[in-house]
């Protein structure tokens, strides 16, 4: 796509604080991090998120996402990571380009987790029912 930002970041067009690289995928840091080396992992060819996502290239962009997960834990010496992927704008989404967030995690750090909602069995259970399709 001609006005995306990432697209032109893989282009050369604007530039990056690049990481890594390969011949079908880029590692760059976010320029807004929740901490350092906060990263974005994308695919060099444009997809709107992940729906539009081949399949037959998961393998290698997870493979891909695992190497940069240890050179960036490694570098930042962080206790964890996080691992997100923003789909659609009710999700987060802002740049619609199929990225996924790398986020070192430290003891400590303050950055909370999502809220949690409690469910009861039989709300599990009709919800279970609806994503299979089973009629109530």
């Amino acid at each position: 796509m001609d006005d995306c930002i990432f697209c032109k970041i893989v282009k050369g067009e604007i530039p990056c604080e690049k990481i890594g690289e390969n011949k079908d995928f880029l590692c760059f840091l976010d320029i807004k991090p929740i901490n350092d080396g906060h990263a974005l992992i994308i695919p060099k060819r444009h997809f709107k998120d992940l729906m539009e996502f081949p399949p037959e290239l998961d393998k290698e962009y997870f493979a891909f996402v695992q190497e940069m997960a240890r050179k960036v834990i490694s570098a930042v010496k962080a206790d964890g990571f996080n691992l997100g992927m923003n789909n659609g704008r009710a999700a987060g989404q802002i740049v619609f380009h199929q990225h996924t967030h790398l986020i070192p995690r430290f003891n400590n750090d303050n950055f909370a987790n999502w809220p949690q909602k409690e469910r009861t069995p039989a709300q599990l259970e009709a919800m279970r029912k609806k994503i299979l399709g089973v009629k109530p």
